[in-house]
């Protein structure tokens, strides 16, 4: 037993939080980045969604690099890597420089969460204390995820946009000097070769259906969308097919044959999915809509990061009073039923009815997310647990993206359907319906009645976008929670034809 384990956990929470924060922190700042630096609703689509893109491509290979060469030596050089990308990028003059600079936070990250999972899963090799351990890492993940727009608030209402990303520094110092000292190393003593080819096909594959499902989205079928759905697809199948032959492979597929961890895997992406999209958009409802100020906008969001905390917690304890089927399910079923209330959002809705929705939600997702990554990481050995955690944060990165991207889809069609006021110049109404930010700078050419009749117009149509959106991501959530029920019966790893699940330091062993 590892001394000092639970200071151990605190220092690799450290890097899911940031994780957390960064992923959610830049929506409060998109309004602003789209005034200062002119991006349109396409390019404020990719600064969003780009991170995630990149960490979705390179999580399974990240995991699997762990295992071979340690998770803390890999963690430690992301970190800096991390930190050093944050600190360019808030300097970025240019919109296209800055989602490359999101492009290359991506790859720096893409070893933080299944690094520091993978550790949990080595430091607590007891099931009782490990359920605990994930459901304070959850919890301290979730809290980043709900807590980044007020964090990115703080540092809008004193700072310019950039500072957002400095926000990241000064916690990888704590990680990087903490984990040094602190970390044991963990690793697969006998990793077998290195599989480069494995590799550009996981990226390849999974990038390549990503780009397909985000620009068939936003533009419809292309032949570029066509030709990176293809491709992408055939990649992933020759992935997995090369899976299956080499004696060492970069993930174990065979995984997927054991209904509880698919179905676990399944659920984290569609909920996530159907959640991200709508409360990416949340923070601009807020602030374009409302009028709030970034803090302010923040501050609203606080009730999702306070319950996120807390029930993620409570999900370890509630696990061993209830099944984990039990708590995933309502989990999943309170976070529909919460965005479900949402369809009914209109620019005159009240913050108290919106508080309570962003509760709800947070408690749905603090308890989800600590139970399916406590479920999967159970499910294999500790030097394999770098892998199985990889492809869990592939599920729910790319669902995040595709959420974003899909569901602002969504939004920006609903949205370019505003009623026109009439007197308003044809140009002025076209770089109206590119935005809610743009409706913003046209309205400020305008002035008198007619500004006030175009934003009433945009603010209506974003309103009813989101709650398109919200009905969309409802429905997943409620579809997921349905699904999770049915996947985790009792016997649903008992009938696996791969793999039995079984609490020992084996876990996942051939039945």
């Amino acid at each position: 037993m590892i001394p000092h384990r639970w200071l151990v956990l605190g220092v690799l929470s450290l890097g899911v939080l940031l994780i957390g924060v960064d992923g959610t922190a830049l929506a409060v700042a998109t309004p602003i980045i789209g005034k200062q630096l002119g991006a349109n609703a396409t390019e404020i689509l990719w600064i969003g969604d780009i991170y995630s893109f990149i960490l979705a491509g390179l999580l399974v290979t990240m995991g699997s690099l762990g295992d071979r060469i340690g998770h803390k030596k890999l963690l430690l050089c992301s970190a800096t890597a991390f930190a050093s990308a944050s600190v360019v990028i808030a300097y970025a003059p240019t919109v296209e420089l800055l989602i490359a600079g999101r492009a290359l936070l991506g790859l720096a990250g893409a070893s933080l969460a299944p690094s520091t999972l993978a550790l949990i899963r080595g430091i607590f090799p007891s099931a009782r204390e490990r359920t605990v351990a994930v459901g304070i890492w959850a919890s301290v993940f979730s809290a980043g995820t709900a807590l980044g727009p007020v964090i990115g608030g703080l540092f809008l209402e004193h700072f310019w946009w950039g500072s957002v990303f400095l926000i990241n520094v000064p916690v990888i110092i704590v990680l990087v000097l903490g984990g040094t000292v602190l970390l044991p190393e963990l690793r697969n003593p006998e990793p077998g070769p290195w599989d480069p080819l494995g590799v550009g096909l996981s990226l390849v594959g999974i990038l390549g259906v990503v780009y397909a499902a985000k620009q068939a989205a936003a533009q419809g079928l292309h032949h570029d969308v066509v030709v990176a759905g293809v491709v992408g697809a055939a990649a992933l199948i020759l992935f997995v097919r090369r899976q299956l032959r080499v004696p060492h492979p970069l993930i174990d597929v065979r995984l997927f044959g054991n209904r509880a961890f698919s179905g676990v895997i399944a659920a984290n992406m569609l909920s996530i999915l159907g959640l991200s999209g709508v409360l990416f958009f949340l923070s601009q409802y807020f602030q374009l809509v409302d009028g709030y100020s970034p803090l302010q906008a923040g501050a609203a969001e606080l009730p999702a990061a306070v319950a996120a905390t807390v029930f993620g917690v409570l999900a370890g304890v509630a696990s061993r009073h209830w099944s984990q089927r039990a708590v995933l399910t309502a989990a999943l079923g309170m976070i529909g039923a919460a965005m479900a209330s949402l369809t009914l959002i209109t620019p005159a809705t009240t913050y108290p009815q919106l508080g309570v929705a962003l509760f709800v939600i947070g408690a749905g997702l603090g308890m989800a997310f600590a139970v399916a990554n406590d479920v999967v990481i159970t499910c294999v050995p500790p030097q394999r647990a770098g892998s199985a955690a990889g492809i869990s944060e592939t599920a729910y990165e790319l669902g995040m993206a595709l959420g974003i991207a899909v569901l602002g889809s969504v939004i920006a069609a609903v949205y370019r359907g505003l009623d026109r006021p009439p007197g308003i110049h044809d140009d002025v109404i076209a770089h109206a319906e590119e935005s809610l930010t743009a409706a913003h700078r046209a309205a400020e050419t305008l002035g008198g009645q007619q500004a006030h009749a175009l934003l009433s117009s945009a603010q209506s149509a974003f309103a009813s976008g989101v709650a398109v959106a919200a009905g969309i991501g409802s429905a997943l959530l409620l579809t997921s929670a349905v699904a999770v029920w049915m996947l985790l019966k009792p016997d649903a790893t008992a009938s696996s034809l791969a793999y039995r699940c079984v609490d020992s330091e084996e876990g996942c062993v051939p039945r």
